[in-house]
């Protein structure tokens, strides 16, 4: 299978996976999903791949699963809850950051094998996880308060296409920029920054798109659980 195939196989399988945590486990379940999206995004950031001509890193799509979650959150069940999920995201990528260099300050036995490979996944460059934490919170929060102000304006359900798209591309742009800026800028001569960062918001723009139908499923979810309360 191509990379490109299974990029978009994967994508869908990360929708639909966050759709049934959603219908069986309700907002909790939002919440425990933003917490282990924001972990494994920055797990998988760390492979890069080839698709559509472009040299591209992993984690976009999970990364913008939670996104997804938070304007299902905002949506359904209002403002409070989506910036509760906000920190509770930014509190478990930043636990996992800490613990994983206080467990790789163990000196492993004679014996241990994962010690390398632990150091290549979690001895986070301090840029990279300084970008990684700030960018997330920044541009959720922006996310969260966008889709708010959208949702006020565009009350109608006709218009949640415009509140999920509008909110989600602007604040991934933002999240593009400031991740890019703190990690990579000065470390790539300037058109190759300026390259890393339009292809990273560039998937992330496709990613924003294609969970379109997926919040349209979730608010149908919510309407049900509602009529059967």
């Amino acid at each position: 299978m191509s990379n490109e195939l299974l990029w978009i196989v994967f994508a869908l399988v990360n929708f639909s996976l966050l759709l049934l945590i959603y219908r069986i486990f309700g907002k909790a379940g939002l919440f425990v999903w933003i917490g282990m999206s924001t972990v494994i995004a920055n797990i998988q950031v760390l492979k890069t791949v080839e698709m559509f001509g472009m040299i591209a890193t992993l984690g976009n799509i999970i990364y913008g699963t939670a996104f997804l979650a938070t304007d299902i959150l905002n949506e359904n069940h209002g403002k409070k809850y989506a910036k509760k999920a906000v920190w509770m995201g930014f509190a478990t990528l930043l636990s996992m950051t800490i613990m994983m260099q206080f467990a790789l300050r163990f000196i492993p036995a004679e014996s241990d094998f994962a010690q390398p490979a632990l150091e290549t996944i979690f001895e986070l460059i301090p840029n990279i996880a300084i970008g990684s934490l700030l960018a997330y919170i920044v541009s959720q929060y922006v996310d969260v308060w966008i889709y708010d102000k959208l949702k006020k304006i565009f009350t109608s359900d006709r218009f949640l296409w415009l509140r999920n798209n509008g909110s989600t591309m602007i604040s991934q742009l933002i999240d593009s920029l400031i991740f890019c800026t703190i990690a990579f800028y000065g470390a790539y001569e300037l058109d190759v920054w300026f390259n890393i960062l339009i292809t990273t918001y560039v998937i992330k723009f496709i990613v924003s798109l294609m969970d379109t139908p997926f919040l349209y499923v979730a608010k149908r979810i919510h309407t049900a659980k509602q009529k059967q309360a």
